[in-house]
């Protein structure tokens, strides 16, 4: 079958089921909507914990960044898979034994102030936004090129889904169609990695394939070392950047993910403390599975790549032969923008070489590295293009790609339209709302929030992964340090909280603005976004750490040299951290 019509068969299949999923699913209480009744099973807020984690960051971008940065790549491995643990130790039983809706709901209680609530509120909406970015950029890769719509008309797609089951459903009808999302994504991430480990190494599981030989019996790693070192570029194993840089950015995007309101919003929805405690250990099991196979697929995707593009001829001429030397799968990247050649010798081959044969260019009558552009996106939805996998398996990656974008844009706008409606409309502004009131303004609110975010991913700033750390930075800087303070800390108070909250997100924003623009815009920068000119050697996406550091220190100062924490404050939190069972989360 056709790759275009098994691709619509194969998406619009999983979009069907999103639909129907969303319309059994309506959400008829804030209760359902803000947190899905608190009646979700473990094993299942697992899974959809899973999925909402699972971004398109994880799903399309991570493999890329390992692909192409190696070693120095691991520490968004350990940053987002160590910081989920912290999550689920530190934070996730502890707010779900207050029982509030929402993350502002928690702080705004814990510092006994509607200030604090507001300032976490717009932290939340800040960090969600940037994370969102992403998630709206791969929905348009995946349909430009795989369905052929321009990448407005897929993006516009995409926001419909979302829009009719996060707006009817709300977080009861995310959580059912994120449980989906899981199946889909995670089928589609392992299938193509088990054919490709199949092929290179001749063995079926992707963790244990990059360890093996190959049928030269050269060990994988050590071949895609020696074909990079080769053509000039640096070795895949070699460590590249500053180990301050990876280590604030390893940090950053730990206390970042712990710090995600999206995901802690997940613990919310089961019924009890125990049942937190629980989903939180299946949701790790459901995401190593994905995240012990990435470092493989990004491994063998680069090798692909190097082995499919040389430094000469590719295929055979026929007739045009400056068209005919590249293959097949990188004419249809070419089609979407994110893959360009330019002949500069018109010699009709390719010349792709990294820093290390520049010298010797000239003798071989190169003028410069021919591969012009390689978007990263391209990594894990090329690599069985690439590999020449069957067209349902290239279908099905395509559908996984989109179903890890759209559960975790659901997600982000879930807990962005829930601050809105609740924390601020109904908690702040107006408590005297109804219940339906409340319900209505959630919903126009989540309406509102996607548009914004698809305008926001007609408009991207970058490379998906580059732009969620940034937003795992800021709410690493803000978010973070409040929670673990309001949970560990019985004298911290409202004075020091919105003090280190505020100073936190203000040095971070700062600090990207100088490097990366005023929302984004390159333009707009005021320094170039290079390591000689960052401050101390920590690049924009590990300042967070930095910002963290200064949000504590602030809060500490402030909150000594202002009025106690009230003793009823003290009181909460104590109960707050007494290792016992918790009712139904409540509304007050």
């Amino acid at each position: 079958m056709d790759l275009k019509l098994m691709t619509y068969l194969v998406v619009g299949a999983t979009f069907a089921l999103y639909i129907f999923i969303a319309i059994r699913s309506r959400a008829g209480s804030t209760k359902e909507f803000y947190v899905a009744g608190t009646g979700v099973h473990p094993v299942l807020n697992g899974m959809a914990t899973g999925a909402d984690w699972m971004s398109a960051a994880s799903f399309i971008s991570m493999a890329g960044l390992i692909a192409f940065n190696g070693y120095d790549a691991s520490a968004y491995l350990m940053g987002w898979t160590g910081g989920y643990c912290l999550l689920a130790m530190l934070l996730a039983p502890y707010l779900r034994k207050h029982g509030k809706f929402t993350v502002p709901a928690f702080i705004g209680d814990r510092y006994y102030s509607h200030a604090a609530r507001l300032v976490a509120v717009f932290c939340l909406i800040v960090a969600s936004l940037t994370y969102v970015i992403g998630q709206m950029k791969g929905i348009g890769v995946a349909f430009s090129r795989f369905l052929e719509l321009p990448y407005a008309t897929g993006l516009g797609v995409g926001m419909f889904i979302v829009f009719i089951y996060a707006v009817l459903g709300g977080m009861k009808g995310v959580t059912n169609t994120q449980i989906a999302q899981y199946c889909v994504l995670i089928f589609a991430y392992t299938v193509p990695a088990i054919f490709i480990s199949l092929q290179l190494t001749g063995n079926p599981l992707p963790q244990l394939g990059l360890g093996s030989t190959m049928t030269d019996g050269t060990y994988l790693l050590d071949k895609l070392d020696l074909v990079l070192k080769d053509l000039g570029f640096a070795e895949y194993t070699a460590r590249k950047g500053s180990t301050t840089n990876i280590a604030l950015l390893t940090l950053s995007l730990m206390i970042g993910t712990a710090g995600l309101p999206h995901v802690i919003t997940r613990f919310f929805t089961v019924p009890r403390v125990r049942d937190a405690r629980s989903s939180a250990g299946w949701a790790l099991v459901f995401i190593a599975i994905l995240y012990t196979t990435a470092p493989a697929v990004g491994a063998m995707a680069r090798l692909n790549l190097m082995d499919t593009i040389q430094t000469g001829e590719i295929g055979a001429a026929d007739g045009n032969l400056e068209y005919e030397k590249r293959p097949q799968w990188f004419k249809n990247w070419e089609l979407t923008g994110l893959l360009q050649f330019e002949d500069k010798n018109n010699d009709g081959k390719i010349q792709y070489y990294g820093p290390g044969l520049a010298d010797k260019a000239d003798d071989y009558g190169w003028q410069g590295n021919e591969m012009v552009k390689v978007d990263r996106y391209i990594m894990v939805l090329a690599n069985p293009e690439i590999a020449k996998l069957p067209n349902w398996v290239i279908a099905l990656v395509a559908a996984g790609g989109i179903a890890a974008a759209l559960s975790t844009a659901a997600g982000l706008l879930l807990a962005i339209s829930s601050a809105i409606s609740h924390d601020v409309l109904k908690s702040t502004f107006m408590p005297d709302m109804t219940d339906k009131a409340e319900l209505t303004a959630g919903r126009v609110a989540m309406a509102g929030a996607i548009l914004v975010a698809g305008y926001l991913g007609l408009n991207p700033p970058g490379f998906a992964a580059q732009v969620v750390a940034l937003a795992f930075g800021l709410a690493a800087s803000s978010i973070f340090p409040a929670l673990m303070m309001g949970i560990f800390s019985k004298k911290m108070n409202k004075e020091g909280a919105i003090a280190g909250m505020l100073t936190g997100i203000g040095t971070t924003l700062v600090y990207i603005f100088l490097f990366k623009g005023w929302f984004f815009v390159k333009s707009t920068a005021m320094l170039p976004d290079t390591p000689d000119s960052w401050l101390l050697g920590i690049s924009p996406g590990s300042f967070g750490a930095v910002g963290a550091l200064f949000n504590f220190i602030v809060a500490f100062i402030v909150s000594n040299m202002t009025k106690e924490c009230p003793d009823e404050i003290q009181h909460m939190v104590e109960n707050i951290r007494v290792p016992v069972g918790a009712g139904q989360a409540v509304d007050h």
